[in-house]
């Protein structure tokens, strides 16, 4: 399982990737395992508000449709369009090409909350 030091994670299994007042977010390489083939991702418009732990979109794989938890509170300002006519992006790259929205923090210290990688792999073993 592949989980990049320098991301923070949520328990919903979100990744959040830091970069100055923004983040950018997606779904864990566990996540994506465990969902199996992803075959349509539902996600927020441009603009809108999330809060953290609510939903902000959802990923529906052959198995299963799962909601999208948002690990920061913000304004969505960038939207992965990419994922409307590829989603098996979140199977094949969920750090690189899957990452599904940009968020204007509403408050940075959320991020400093979420768990670490290494908290990320403990939980995760269990």
């Amino acid at each position: 399982m592949n989980t990049p030091k320098e991301l923070r994670y949520s328990e919903e299994h979100e990744w959040v990737k830091v970069e100055g007042e923004k983040v950018r977010i997606g779904i864990t390489d566990f996540a994506q395992s465990e969902l199996g083939d992803i075959v349509f991702v539902e996600l927020p418009e441009v603009g809108d508000e999330i809060t953290a732990d609510e939903p902000f979109g959802s990923v529906e794989s052959v198995k299963t449709v799962s909601e999208l938890y948002a690990p920061v509170s913000g304004k969505v300002v960038e939207v992965n369009e990419d994922l409307n006519d590829s989603p098996e992006f979140v199977n094949e790259s969920p750090y690189e090409k899957a990452w599904m929205v940009v968020v204007e923090l509403s408050d940075n210290s959320e991020v400093d909350k979420l768990m670490t990688a290494e908290q990320y792999e403990e939980m995760t073993k269990e």
